[in-house]
């Protein structure tokens, strides 16, 4: 299937690991030019390099902090510096910490609204106006399929992606008309290195080895595996692709049929 990204812009947040990392591969493989970013120059580098061997188009990469709303705009102003425009758009930021209710002080809800809410829509900002002007875009947001069965220690993420699911669902609406779908990608249980520091800390909290933790997972995931970033991958490159022009407002689960939610 040709998914039509053969020279499109995508910008994709938090790339130089994990699923962001796995997505601009995936983007890369598409022909698709990348820009990426990340907090840490020398990772970035070294995920950029990846990237750019994946496929023909151009990567930028820069430095960025999502909780600097300054750094977000410089950015995209690179971007658009760089390309003329963005087409695609990712967003995406490291997941919260572990944790109750009472593990965290006011500081830490702040701080998980900067990163996972508000970098959504300081990048979002960034690049809705042209996309309405050209008649055309994409806006993806990974969030977790927390939002659809919310998961044990994890109150801040579970709060915070709702917030984002609820902007997306509503931004959908507003800019359909213009060419332009607005999606959610819900990763469930995916090797990465987020999820080892997850079991590592159930892993202390429950007083078992982190191999009983994924044994655990995987005993409650039909497909009875964790999943694997380019799984994931595949799914936002369709999501980006001229094919899924008609699919908007929807939040994918993509865990293996670990999640029971009819919708």
């Amino acid at each position: 299937m040709d998914f039509g990204l053969a020279g499109k812009v995508a910008l994709v947040a938090a790339s130089s690991k994990g699923l962001g990392l796995a997505v601009a591969q995936e983007l890369a493989m598409e022909g698709a030019h990348l820009i990426m970013c990340a907090r840490g120059v020398e990772a970035l580098e070294k995920a950029a390099a990846e990237v750019e061997s994946c496929g023909s188009g151009e990567v930028l990469a820069l430095p960025t902090d999502l909780l600097n709303s300054a750094e977000i705009s410089s950015l995209v102003d690179a971007a658009v510096s760089r390309f003329g425009h963005v087409d695609v758009l990712v967003n995406n930021a490291g997941g919260p910490p572990y944790g109750t209710f009472e593990d965290h002080p006011p500081e830490a809800w702040q701080a998980a609204v900067r990163l996972n809410l508000e970098s959504a829509l300081n990048l979002t900002r960034g690049v809705l106006p042209e996309m309405k002007e050209r008649g055309w875009g994409r806006i993806i947001n990974i969030t977790s399929v927390a939002v659809k069965e919310p998961v044990d220690g994890l109150i801040l993420s579970n709060s915070v992606r709702a917030a984002v699911t609820g902007f997306a669902r509503t931004l959908a609406n507003e800019v359909a008309s213009f060419g332009i779908t607005v999606n959610n990608v819900l990763p469930g249980f995916t090797r990465t290195d987020r999820l080892l520091q997850l079991a590592e800390a159930q892993s202390k909290q429950r007083g078992i080895s982190t191999e009983d933790v994924e044994n655990g997972w995987n005993s409650v995931i039909p497909a009875r595996r964790l999943g694997k970033p380019r799984e994931f991958a595949a799914v936002v490159a369709f999501l980006a692709s001229e094919r899924a022009s008609y699919v908007t407002g929807v939040s994918i689960a993509v865990d293996g049929g670990r999640t029971r939610a009819l919708y």
